[in-house]
């Protein structure tokens, strides 16, 4: 450790850094360190649940050792009458431990179908505006190895190819943000340890048991496989073996991109051209995906549905004009250009 870094940790309060001496919380703090290995300031999403107010408290040691200054933002879905409540009870619990958080609330209509999908793309939305408030590109947030495991197997009964089971990983982008999973590696039960140690307290959202949730299911199926023989490590190397295979094919999108199309900034108008389709059918969905969401703006792909037809339409029909995505797609002879739709 630098003599700088040896400074700091002696500016550590007493409050946080007698937990350190816990010989599983200081762990958990180890292997957070060197995974999340920045020196670059961040936001952290603190829900409340186990995972989050661990992130929290673990971000705070590193932030005081680092020297930096984190914001740390709680937000209120209001989909359960307590939801505000609770909200305020996690950040008057974060200040007593010298943690200053911020609440984010989604005003307006909730949605009475796809409530999960919609309430975790809004919480984005309200973070993202936030980090550009702040000017921070680092979003920190409390995904586990339980986390892991759940979206490989709802991916699975999406029907999801390479990309999707393999989607949550240390580090992704959205929209020039870095999505950072520190704790990604990391027990639940450790975590929900760490936060019942340091705070005494977390919250339990009930939808986590409302057997109507694809995510509550998929919960209870993995339990049943791993009390058939599921086993954790092995599982852990065919996720990173897919990982590997997915990078090569990013490889070859970037190469699609770079070279098939030419992006005009001004007019936010992207011109892919005839060789752009040329490229086996996983390159040209992905890197059409890719150019959708940079000029439609948007956080998320469009459905894969919606994309394959899109293509086919392409490579069939000589001109052809359609929207997705917010943006319009327009073919003229050899050449498609996209542009925003307004």
């Amino acid at each position: 450790m630098s003599l700088k870094n040896s400074s700091a940790k002696n500016k550590i309060p007493r409050l946080l850094k007698d937990h350190l001496n816990d010989r599983k919380i200081n762990q958990v703090y180890k292997s957070f360190e060197k995974s999340l290995d920045t020196n670059k300031n961040f936001v952290v999403a603190v829900s409340g649940g186990p995972d989050s107010l661990a992130l929290a408290f673990l971000a705070k040691i590193y932030s005081l050792k680092k020297g930096l200054s984190p914001k740390y933002l709680i937000v209120d879905h209001k989909l359960r009458p307590e939801s505000t409540k609770e909200a305020k009870l996690v950040k008057h619990l974060l200040k007593s431990f010298l943690i200053k958080g911020e609440i984010l609330t989604w005003r307006g209509k909730k949605p009475s179908k796809n409530i999960q999908s919609i309430a975790r793309k809004k919480r984005f939305e309200l973070i993202f505006k936030t980090c550009e408030k702040y000017k921070i590109k680092n979003i920190l947030l409390g995904h586990h190895l339980d986390d892991l495991f759940e979206n490989f197997f709802i991916r699975l009964t999406r029907g999801s190819g390479l990309k999707g089971l393999v989607s949550l990983d240390i580090k992704s982008m959205i929209d020039s943000k870095n999505l950072l999973r520190p704790l990604l590696y990391q027990n639940k039960k450790d975590l929900e340890y760490i936060s019942s140690q340091v705070f005494g307290f977390y919250v339990q959202d009930p939808s986590n048991d409302e057997d109507k949730y694809q995510r509550t299911k998929i919960r209870k199926l993995i339990e049943d496989l791993k009390k058939n023989g599921l086993d954790k490590k092995k599982f852990i190397k065919s996720v990173n073996n897919l990982k590997f295979s997915n990078k090569v094919i990013n490889f070859y999108v970037n190469k699609n991109f770079k070279e098939n199309t030419y992006f005009l900034k001004k007019s936010n108008q992207l011109i892919l051209n005839n060789e752009f389709f040329q490229q086996p059918d996983e390159i040209i969905f992905r890197s059409l995906s890719d150019s959708l969401k940079l000029v439609g703006k948007k956080f998320y792909s469009v459905r894969g549905k919606k994309l394959d037809k899109i293509i086919r339409d392409i490579k069939k029909i000589g001109i052809f004009r359609q929207t997705l995505g917010g943006c319009i797609i327009e073919k003229v002879n050899q050449t498609v250009i996209i542009r925003e739709e307004y």
